[in-house]
């Protein structure tokens, strides 16, 4: 199984899960990378400086294992692919993450492009592990990027792996000042010129704010992004049904005439990045709220004996400690089906050690 290329859709992913699934446990090992692959991560290597110590922690730790001689080149062989692979940039993708599965005994190699990845973590198991790689697309949801100016409106569905231009609005061809122009300006001519601008554009997104709706109804929607230029960008939102109002990610600014699919999913993945953020300061404030009464907790041991008790509904993991057990808290909250939250902004990071959770029952 070879790598897939940069640009990937969801039938591909879906290949690749169902070959990956279909590897029982046995005696091979398996190397399984997730990886982020933000802006910040790319920055001077960081990516690959990040794991490439989390190679040698899990080298460190194999060597205090009872393996065999073959077992130890086998999965040493298989944190060399991985490394080599990250190490040719040419070969990342544009995407904001990567998951690969590597195993020598398998003759296994592939790297799938994500939008995210929850955390960069490394495991070596017997099976390749694939519970993120699988909810990923449930949990990312559809979210309809609109692109328009007064004339006209482009609709984008974006989901974890695509973005498909759907049938957009024509709207109706634009007033021209030539109408009213005469010997002078000002005078009534013009006054029902700008009358007809604002109606038309009225009209217009009343119309885009119906197939909002509309698509909605057929499919429910995980967010939306409005884009545009100018003082218009927002001009949508007041015409939205009540029911899609509080999927709005926000407005980005995007050219209507000339924007690609490749821009308007990459400024629909900054909108849903800023959305995350938001989601983890108010996760933690709910961790402070529920640790009092019982209906959280906080720090690693903690948690730890609440996902063995299967009592946890959101994971609370800090994005930036390389705990070991915390990477194994998410596989296991991946395995429980709750849900994971791993904490980037800095204000939530400070409010959880480690590890902390939204219980679903009290102890």
């Amino acid at each position: 199984m070879s790598a897939l290329p940069a640009t990937i859709t969801e039938q591909d992913v879906q290949a690749t899960i169902a070959r990956l699934a279909q590897i029982a446990p046995g005696p091979h090992w398996v190397v399984t990378c997730y990886l982020k692959l933000e802006p910040r991560d790319r920055t001077r290597g960081k990516y690959l400086i990040k794991m490439k110590n989390r190679v040698r922690e899990r080298e460190a730790a194999l060597a205090r294992q009872a393996l065999s001689h073959d077992d130890r080149e086998a999965i040493a062989a298989s944190l060399r692919q991985v490394l080599d692979h990250l190490e040719e940039s040419t070969r990342l993708p544009r995407a904001r993450g990567i998951a690969i599965f590597a195993s020598r005994a398998l003759a296994l190699f592939a790297a799938v492009p994500l939008p995210y990845v929850h955390r960069s973590r490394l495991a070596v198991n017997h099976q390749p592990l694939i519970r993120e790689l699988v909810g990923l697309e449930e949990e990312f949801g559809t979210i309809l990027s609109v692109v328009y100016d007064r004339t006209a409106a482009r609709f984008f569905e974006v989901t974890a792996y695509d973005c498909v231009e759907l049938p957009g609005l024509p709207g109706i061809e634009a007033s021209r000042a030539g109408k009213f122009h005469g010997g002078r300006t000002g005078g009534i001519g013009e006054f029902n010129y700008h009358n007809r601008i604002r109606a038309e554009k009225q009209r217009l997104y009343a119309q885009i704010a119906d197939r909002i709706f509309q698509i909605n109804r057929e499919k429910p929607l995980s967010g939306i992004v409005l884009g545009s230029v100018g003082v218009d960008a927002g001009a949508v939102i007041p015409h939205l049904h009540s029911y899609v109002h509080d999927l709005v990610f926000g407005v980005v600014k995007l050219n209507p005439k000339q924007a690609t699919p490749a821009e308007v999913r990459d400024a629909t993945l900054v909108l849903r990045d800023e959305r995350e953020r938001a989601w983890e300061r108010a996760h933690a404030e709910a961790v402070k709220d529920g640790d009092p009464r019982g209906w959280a907790v906080n720090g690693i041991e903690a948690t730890l004996k609440a996902l063995s008790r299967g009592q946890v509904r959101t994971l609370l993991a800090d994005g930036q400690d390389d705990d070991q057990r915390i990477d194994e808290a998410v596989e296991e909250a991946l395995s429980q089906r709750a849900q994971v939250d791993v904490l980037y902004d800095e204000k939530a990071r400070r409010v959880v050690d480690g590890l902390a959770a939204l219980l679903r029952f009290r102890a």
